[in-house]
């Protein structure tokens, strides 16, 4: 297949295609949040839509019992591998939508920039992935590989379906490998290659002191604050340094390897300037360099806390309740259970007698991420990243978790490549969330290209090729 003319025709379309990008961006498709059903509802109607006139068979929604996922395929290469292709169309909630400089859902375009809720994360991205497989068949009848569309809704509330879906279209959804558009690049001027990244397990719990909500001059300094509980017992998850003071839970963090150290330290990275940027203080584990604490290491930490009253003015009573939600990064090698399991004891152990202590567990864990750094999905990348761009691409791992990765590696027995052209600096999940949109060149070039490549491989010696990398890794 001609690779450079499907290249020279997306590239000859980028307003066509931003327009769709932007069309996609302002559907609110909230997974999290009931209130945005209805928009959950018309980003699946806007894809099951786009893939069936690309002209994919089999679309059809894949019902685990909560947010469908999305699915296409196309099986005109015989001999070829089967590359399942992952994105994801919810969103994270745009909240707090004051903070938004224009509406989170009406994208508009500054100084370069493409702004609106889910541009980076990670509607950008799985259009370009989209956009190059219509290309290709479109413009040349067929693909290099065969190609299967997975496209999650659920992946910004930790996938609950995702098992259920997997067993229930199993047979849909076999595949040589799977290549994601999640999981983006680690550096705006060097080309990279995630061969890695952190797994996650969430908890909420809640601590009670009393029946109810007491006026403060009758019982203050005579009865338990359920807020200075809840307090008390988050100052106890860390260290004055910032490290996990679990020691349970650290317990079943393996040492990372001296491949791990080298990659997470391949990229040039400039840890003061990554901290003041923020306008935050360096705090964490001590003995680990800040690219091996956001990859290597796990990270415990508080994403919400709250309890009593937060309104104007104020209202002198001691609260009966508070609340918190955490997450914690998995690191490679531990057990996201064990791990759970060793936060509940020490919520459980750290909770003063008498107060009631209740804990929410979603049980959506999901281990940390490694890829055989010689797989021919990583070489058939770094082939395509380096003619692209003229430099040797670094293979890096991930602070943040793509749960698909490690939930299709056991289930399907697929290896991944995550190949999404966001940038760290894109405000993802914050307000004014941004893609650059440079990028859309880059990845449609990019995602063209690594189709080819992989195209090149017939069946057999991509599979083999395959089961070489596991077991050298």
């Amino acid at each position: 297949m001609n690779v450079d003319s499907i290249v020279q025709d997306l590239l000859g379309r980028q307003d066509e295609i931003l327009e769709r990008l932007c069309d996609f961006l302002r559907i609110p498709s909230v997974s999290t949040d009931p209130a945005f059903t209805t928009g959950m509802r018309d980003a699946q109607a806007f894809l099951l839509s786009w893939l069936s006139s690309m002209g994919l068979n089999d679309v059809q929604l894949l019902d685990g019992g909560g947010h469908p996922a999305i699915y296409g395929a196309w099986n005109g290469a015989p001999g070829k591998p089967t590359v399942l292709i992952y994105g994801h169309y919810d969103v994270m909630p745009p909240d707090p939508v004051e903070a938004w400089v224009t509406p989170p859902f009406e994208p508009a375009i500054r100084h370069g920039r493409l702004y609106a809720r889910g541009a980076s994360d990670v509607k950008g991205s799985t259009v370009i992935a989209l956009e190059v497989v219509a290309a290709f068949l479109k413009r040349q009848g067929g693909c290099p590989v065969n190609v299967k569309i997975f496209l999650e809704g659920e992946e910004e509330c930790s996938s609950p379906s995702l098992h259920a879906i997997v067993d229930r279209y199993r047979t849909l959804l076999r595949a040589d490998a799977m290549i994601s558009a999640d999981g983006g690049r680690a550096s705006p001027v060097v080309p990279t290659i995630n061969v890695g990244s952190r797994g996650l397990v969430e908890l909420e719990f809640s601590v009670r002191t009393a029946d109810k909500d007491l006026h403060s001059g009758r019982y203050g300094g005579a009865v338990r604050n359920a807020a200075h509980e809840m307090a008390r017992i988050i100052a106890s998850l860390h260290d004055v340094r910032g490290a996990i003071a679990i020691p349970e839970l650290m317990a079943g963090v393996p040492q990372p390897s001296s491949e791990m150290r080298a990659q997470a330290n391949g990229l040039s990275f400039d840890e003061a300037h990554f901290i003041t940027e923020v306008g935050a203080q360096a705090h964490g584990e001590f003995g680990f360099s800040v690219r091996e604490q956001l990859t290597l290491r796990p990270s415990l930490d508080v994403n919400g806390i709250w309890g009593g009253y937060t309104g104007p003015g104020t209202k002198t009573i001691i609260p009966n309740t508070a609340h918190a939600k955490l997450s914690l990064r998995v690191a490679p090698g531990q057990d996201p259970r064990q791990a759970s399991a060793a936060i509940k004891a020490h919520l459980r152990a750290n909770c003063a007698p008498g107060v009631d202590l209740s804990i929410v567990d979603p049980e959506t864990g999901c281990p940390a991420f490694s890829m055989p750094a010689k797989h021919p999905l990583v070489l058939a990348a770094q082939k395509v990243l380096y003619e692209t761009t003229g430099q040797e691409p670094v293979l890096v791992r991930l602070g943040a978790t793509v749960p698909i990765t490690a939930i299709f590696g056991e289930t399907l027995g697929v290896e991944t490549l995550m190949f999404g052209f966001n940038l760290p600096d894109e405000d993802v999940h914050a307000p004014n969330e941004f893609f650059h949109l440079a990028s859309i060149a880059q990845g449609l070039s990019a995602w063209a290209r690594l189709l080819g490549e992989l195209g090149e491989f017939d069946l057999e010696r991509f599979r083999s090729a395959a089961r070489e990398a596991e077991a050298a890794s």
